[in-house]
């Protein structure tokens, strides 16, 4: 029952991975761009998802919206000044911006909110449902994190197969100037990709913080890097790919850590993605792109 509760933990974590890596792997797919800010939204949604609930007593639904909300306007503004201005510039130079802007808000997060541990409020409680006879218990907060997850995963797929939004997305991914030529605005449909990515990321940020309460402002860096990971691992520009990768890296992480080491569980998830990389570069679930010359 131990093997199975560590797994069922995994899956927990992995599901929080899996929601941040749907979010890396929208906009790589369609901007080709490495959002490395990503994490950092996440810490932002999960401060006001805190002040919401814990200092103005708002619902939680509440909460999580408004931190939606803020977290969408944060990463359209983050496209619009620090990525659009780049779009033809070497990939070298999107990459500095954004581990910039990642040290940005961190900074202003310190300086919002100081850097002192804050404890976020347990809003589903210790609650869980205990099953053979009380040997394996499935905590509240790991049903609802497997769930939300699921149901994300399906409404984006859906989202980006039948909407007009999503067909527009997938065009651009596929070649942005044809896309334009097609009459598609390739400008709104890169904001709105970063709006969804960063709304995920709002709802990542409660889920992470409610099963670790501990919040500061590095908060989002290291879930941040591990989706990352995982959106790589599963083949990143795809949402089942970002899925798989999320759940496995977070089954493989606790597995790690409960039966090899604590200390290693990180380095251990890293050779994983290096081993799989060398076996299959595109990522479990990624396409092999043929470049036209």
């Amino acid at each position: 029952m131990l093997f199975l509760s560590n797994v069922i933990n995994g899956l927990s974590l992995g599901s929080i991975y899996a929601i941040i890596a749907l979010g890396y792997t929208m906009v790589y797919g369609i901007a080709k761009m490495l959002n490395f800010a990503h994490g950092d939204v996440i810490m932002v949604g999960a401060y006001i998802c805190f002040f919401a609930i814990a200092r103005f007593n708002l619902n939680p639904i509440i909460g999580i919206l408004l931190a939606m909300v803020v977290c969408t306007v944060l990463g359209m503004t983050i496209e619009r000044f620090a990525y659009k201005p780049l779009r033809q510039a070497p990939s070298l130079a999107v990459l500095i911006t954004a581990i910039g802007m990642s040290y940005f808000l961190q900074n202003m997060a310190q300086l919002l909110w100081t850097p002192n541990i804050k404890v976020f409020p347990s809003v589903v409680g210790n609650g869980a449902i205990k099953l053979f006879d009380g040997q394996l218990t499935i905590s509240y907060i790991a049903l609802i994190t497997m769930g939300a997850c699921v149901v994300i995963m399906l409404m984006l797929s859906l989202f980006t197969g039948n909407s007009k939004m999503g067909k527009a997305m997938r065009a651009c991914s596929e070649d942005k100037g044809a896309a334009q030529l097609m009459g598609i605005n390739v400008n709104t449909t890169i904001s709105m990709t970063f709006a969804i990515g960063s709304a995920l990321a709002a709802i990542a940020g409660f889920l992470l913080c409610s099963a670790y309460p501990n919040l500061t402002p590095t908060t989002g860096s290291m879930p941040g890097i591990k989706a990352f990971t995982a959106a790589v691992f599963g083949g990143i520009g795809s949402i089942p790919g970002a899925f798989v990768g999320g759940l496995l890296l977070g089954v493989i992480e606790i597995l790690a850590a409960a039966y090899i080491s604590t200390e290693l569980s990180d380095a251990v998830v890293f050779m994983v993605l290096v081993v799989v990389l060398l076996v299959k570069p595109t990522g479990l679930l990624g396409k092999k792109i043929s470049e036209k010359v």
